[in-house]
């Protein structure tokens, strides 16, 4: 027995009326596009091209734009779930395709709803640190956020006067159909949704929040209370990390010179309050302490202001290697660090050296530091 094939009017649920649609249609754009901007500016603060230009200051700008991405990311889902839900019965409209442009305009919807899924999935699976693929989370990540972001342009564009005549028409619409919730109540079900949602899971990275943030994947629990993502133990440096014969080897134009773990201690040591903020959207702030890279370079002969490529313990790991701009490495803040929250660094941390510089993305922070090259 074959069951009917509802049509589009079958549907009678106030929730799919234009007007809910274009509400959440609206909201739904202000989170994605937020999500797309602070993510690409994490993506260029890692992958910086010629043009590109980071401050030190404010400390805790990355904090707050990561946060951000992360948080309308998460909020982003049920927004998305309750758009789609509000557009499904025109899955049932007949003729299927009236048109090229008709065509064109579902094609395009296809491309959003597929590339916006895979974003926020993908997304979530990353703040969990969970990757059940085998590509580069990354870079396929950066590559399809474009394509989400230009099918968006695209989906505004063409819908663009049914939104304003949906939002500036006299509502003459049932508040409550033949079936379902009445509009108020499926809007006010989302908001609730998505606000529980955010409140759920932004304790990783607003700190008032983390008594009622239940989901939140990060907290200030792990060594000298700060979170790990990577250990010692993971990056394989235990041995050479504790091993007695560790210099620190800076290359500049003077010459290389070589620092044991004494005699870094012996200079000039600073102190900074400094968050840790990672690109999965936790961060911790932690007081730091160490030599400041404008002692550390003067120290080797050479001038604070110049870019430094630091290198790792770590000889396998993606992050091994990083450059500190000189608008960093002139900074006092920026630090060798030795200690953490007023104990010498952990070894999870970095001991015996590690980065700590304001306004970074964690992935950036350095550990277990062997070499500086300016």
């Amino acid at each position: 027995m074959k069951l009917p094939v509802p049509k589009e009017e079958s549907f009678t649920s106030a929730a799919h009326s234009e007007r809910v649609t274009a509400r959440i249609g609206l909201a739904l754009a202000v989170t994605f596009t937020t999500c797309f901007v602070t993510g690409l500016i994490s993506h260029l603060i890692q992958h910086p091209p010629g043009w590109f230009f980071w401050p030190s200051s404010p400390v805790w700008l990355y904090r707050v734009t990561q946060g951000a991405h992360v948080i309308s990311g998460i909020a982003s889902i049920p927004l998305l779930l309750a758009k789609l839900w509000s557009v499904y019965p025109k899955l049932f409209g007949r003729p299927l395709v009236r048109s090229l442009p008709h065509a064109l305009e579902r094609l395009s919807i296809l491309v959003l709803s597929a590339s916006a899924f895979f974003e926020l999935l993908t997304g979530l699976f990353n703040v969990a640190q969970n990757y059940p693929w085998n590509f580069y989370f990354p870079e396929v990540h950066y590559a399809v956020a474009w394509i989400a972001i230009g099918s968006v342009l695209v989906h505004i564009a063409v819908k663009l006067p049914v939104v304003r005549r949906a939002l500036s028409k006299v509502d003459t619409e049932p508040e409550l159909a033949r079936d379902g919730l009445s509009r108020r109540g499926f809007l006010r079900t989302t908001w609730l949704t998505t606000g529980v949602a955010v409140v759920a899971t932004a304790g990783a990275t607003v700190p008032f929040l983390r008594g009622v943030s239940t989901l939140s994947w990060r907290s200030g629990k792990g060594p000298q209370r700060v979170p790990v993502n990577r250990s010692a133990a993971g990056a394989a440096v235990i041995p050479a990390a504790l091993s007695p014969d560790w210099r620190l080897e800076v290359v500049s134009a003077k010459g290389t010179k070589r620092f044991s773990l004494a005699e870094l201690t012996a200079l000039p040591q600073t102190t900074a309050e400094l968050p840790i903020a990672c690109v999965e959207g936790w961060s911790q702030s932690a007081t730091w302490t160490g030599v400041s890279f404008p002692d550390l370079l003067k120290a080797a002969g050479s001038e604070p202001g110049r870019d430094a490529s630091i290198t790792s313990l770590e000889k396998n790991g993606i992050y091994a290697t990083s450059v500190l701009p000189g608008e960093h490495t002139k900074d006092a803040r920026t630090l060798l660090a030795l200690r953490l929250n007023g104990e010498v660094l952990d070894l999870d941390h970095g001991y015996p050296c590690r980065v700590i510089a304001p306004n970074r993305p964690g992935v950036l922070q350095t550990k277990w530091v062997s070499g500086v090259r300016v």
